[in-house]
């Protein structure tokens, strides 16, 4: 293997070609013909290298293949004379044999190997320099550190902790490099200076795990041996006594290969630059680096921020134990989750945890997981969380609410020109009742009417509906319970003397007020009256009941919070200035709007007013109360958010979009307020922001007698009871659908 091509003082280039594997292999007579076939096999595969940056040269080889092989390599220093002779005692009559130790066959070799130079001369000496014939290639020492199971991968991890030695002499020529690992493919062979045989392992690519580049992570605590990392320097590979930055850009480099310099070919004296620095010491190094930034001009400097600033950018998600970066991912917003998920495949594991769903469904007021039946719209091989479907669907459902398109609505008609009184929204079923005398059972999905309830005398001016049963209040006087699924009237309560105005269920019981200016409070199970509550001096107009506490509000301009058991009044609320007409109660607080243009807050304990809520220029027909945000609408044809606790209005929904009539019914949600006024339109407003969003209706009657009467909405869907009291407009119910298609 000498001629031309060998290795000399000068440089460490090694051509193999078909006479120089016939010498080989009659040097490997003690190793066996086996092995020297293997080299044979891949003799078209061998070249020579003064770099690793040259292995890029061989067919087949990528940077891709060189970084996933980066973290395995690791130094080794050059064994003594005294060092060998402990090591193989039988090769040491053997030390004038020049020839470089050379191992191919994958299969059979079990471990690293280490390069022995011959005998005590300079590479490039000794008979493999001269020419001569005569070498023979001595039988490969396998280093102390593996042992003969270096294939056993408890020993192959100790092998990389504890076999990066290196000792750096003036030229870097008693370094050698390999590779440990066990997966072989291919072997590739290296000249380094010192005129030792490097030995490339291409690893079998394999799908990429997430511990890592290797597929294997890495104990705790354990680090990479110094100058493990692949390096792309224009001249031999030397090991570093320090992780140099150059490691680390690399490492994390990918597939793309390291920016260069384009068109510009390396200054001759850039090593001698190069090579000065690396003596220098760590203080002077840095004096160095502070003079050379005073000298570089702006765009040389953004150019050394752009390839630095990115390599210290960590992905502490991924570094964290599982809890903690749980932890961490729980403060992002939903939207920042999903954005999250796509950023690698670990971290889509962790944002598609359920627990993590479960507690942003809750923060939206979602209770119950979604769990999907057809499956067959999943990825196989990957576990989605429930609640995260739950959330997405929510927020389809909102999008759809927001800027769906709205399809034509089902249309259900039945009370002829009768003015809608009263409506009720509970899963599908809807009940409307009229000035009619009739109650009518709609379902929410056909929009057919299933049940007409029949009974009443005169107009049914309100309704309760919990599940299956129904309750109604007539100016007849009295009360009816009907079951909605037959149709059946299964009690008849009588009692008041005047028309029944409004009324309340809770459980199995329901407090109704009267135009008798009384209340009572009924079993609806057993039909009786339980109580009898009187105090009013005018029309009860309207009532609250939450199972322990009666409260009511009269044409008396007062209040009044009543013990249902003992019949009594507890207080008196008195501080409007006219009729009171509607109520909130949430056990604590009391919401009364009246016509005298104001809203009081009370505490239901004391009976003390808490705040009077101003803004409003006419009567407030209707309110809704959910935890401490109250939205109010008005004659005045706009509509307000409060905050109960500090009195203070949030938002006014009007400006450009706002009703051009007065409001008639509300109903808000988590994001949104739904109104409907008597212009004929139901608007969509932001409840955070105030914005008007759109119009979910606008009826052609609109502005020339169209009404939109009441509106009842739940997560999905919306009812409208419109007409008109012209004629303009016919009488009907309008259902809107926003449900997400999961087919």
């Amino acid at each position: 293997m000498s001629g031309p091509g060998g290795p000399g003082p000068g440089g460490g280039k090694l051509d193999i070609n078909r006479a120089g594997v016939a010498e080989l292999e009659g040097a490997l007579s003690g190793i066996g013909r086996r092995r020297a076939r293997g080299i044979v096999r891949k003799r078209e595969e061998l070249k020579g290298f003064n770099s690793l940056d040259d292995l890029l040269h061989v067919k087949g080889i990528t940077t891709r293949i060189l970084e996933l092989n980066s973290q395995r390599m690791t130094c080794r220093r050059r064994p003594s004379s005294e060092e060998a002779a402990r090591v193989s005692p039988g090769l040491q009559g053997d030390s004038k044999a020049p020839a470089p130790q050379v191992v191919a066959e994958e299969e059979d070799v079990s471990g690293p190997w280490e390069p022995e130079r011959s005998g005590k001369g300079s590479p490039g000496s000794g008979p493999e320099a001269d020419g001569s014939s005569g070498q023979r290639v001595q039988e490969p020492v396998s280093s102390t550190v593996c042992g003969e199971q270096e294939q056993e991968e408890e020993e192959e991890e100790e092998e990389e902790e504890g076999s990066c030695y290196s000792e750096e002499g003036e030229d870097g020529s008693n370094v050698y490099f390999y590779y440990t690992i066990g997966e072989r493919w291919i072997d590739y062979l290296q000249r380094t200076e010192d005129g030792g045989l490097l030995r490339h392992v291409r690893p079998k690519m394999k799908r990429k795990s997430e511990n890592g580049l290797d597929g294997r992570a890495l104990s705790p605590g354990k680090k990479l041996c110094k100058g493990s990392e692949y390096s792309r320097t224009l001249g031999p590979c030397m090991p570093s006594p320090t992780t140099t930055f150059g490691d680390l850009r690399n490492a994390k480099a990918g597939q793309a290969r390291r920016r260069r310099i384009p068109s510009v070919a390396p200054p001759p004296e850039l090593q001698d630059w190069l090579r000065t620095f690396q003596r220098w010491s760590g203080p002077e190094k840095l004096l160095a680096l502070d003079e050379l930034i005073d000298r570089c001009e702006p765009s040389q400097i953004k150019y050394m921020m752009q390839v630095i600033e990115p390599q210290f950018q960590r992905d502490f998600i991924s570094l964290l134990p599982k809890e903690l970066a749980l932890y961490v991912l729980s403060f992002l917003e939903p939207r920042d989750l999903l954005r999250a998920a796509q950023t690698c495949r670990y971290w889509r594991v962790l944002a598609e945890d359920n627990l993590l769903w479960r507690e942003k469904c809750r923060e939206e007021g979602i209770e119950e997981p979604l769990n999907l039946r057809k499956r067959r719209l999943l990825s196989p091989g990957f576990m989605y969380s429930p609640w995260k479907f739950a959330f997405m669907r929510q927020h389809k459902i909102d999008m759809n609410w927001r800027s769906g398109e709205l399809k034509a609505p089902k249309v259900l008609k039945g009370h002829d020109d009768h003015v809608i009184t009263c409506l009720q929204f509970c899963g599908n079923r809807i009940v409307s009742g009229s000035d009619d005398n009739t109650l009518k059972v709609w379902s929410a999905v056909t929009g057919e009417c299933v049940q007409t309830l029949v009974g009443h005398t005169g107009g049914v001016w309100s309704s309760q509906m919990r599940d299956s049963i129904v309750i109604s209040g007539s100016t007849d006087r009295t009360l009816k319970v009907w079951n909605a699924d037959t149709g059946e009237c299964v009690h008849t309560l009588y009692g008041h003397t005047s028309t029944v105005r409004c009324m309340h269920l809770h459980g199995n019981r329901v407090v109704s007020g009267s135009r008798d200016a009384t209340l009572r409070l009924w079993d609806i199970e057993t039909g009786q009256c339980l109580h009898v509550l009187m105090g009013h001096v005018a029309a009860v107009r309207c009532v609250q009941y939450d199972g322990h506490k009666v409260v009511s509000g009269a044409y008396d301009y007062t209040v009044k919070v009543w013990d249902p058991e003992s019949e009594s009044c507890t207080h008196t609320l008195q501080g409007h200035t006219n009729r009171v007409y509607s109520l909130q109660f949430d056990g604590t607080h009391i919401v009364s709007g009246s016509l005298d243009t104001s809203i009081r807050v009370w505490d239901v304990e004391s009976g003390n007013c808490l705040h009077t809520l101003m803004g409003h220029q006419s009567l407030t027909s209707g309110m809704e109360l959910r935890d401490n945000i109250l939205v109010s609408g008005n004659a005045d044809s706009t509509v307000k958010i409060w905050d109960i606790k500090t009195g203070q209005c949030l938002q006014t929904l009007q400006g450009p979009s706002k009703h051009q009539s007065a409001v008639t019914c509300l109903q808000f949600s988590s994001k949104f307020v739904v109104t409907s006024s008597d212009d004929g339109t139901v608007k969509l407003w932001d409840l955070k922001t105030g914005e008007f969003v759109r119009n979910l209706v606008a009826l052609e009657s609109g502005g020339s007698g169209g009404v939109v009467w009441r509106i009842r909405a739940s997560n999905t869907k919306l009812v409208c009871a419109v007409g008109s009291r012209n004629g303009t407009e016919e009488t009907k119910l309008l259902v809107l659908d926003f449900d997400v298609d999961l087919k």
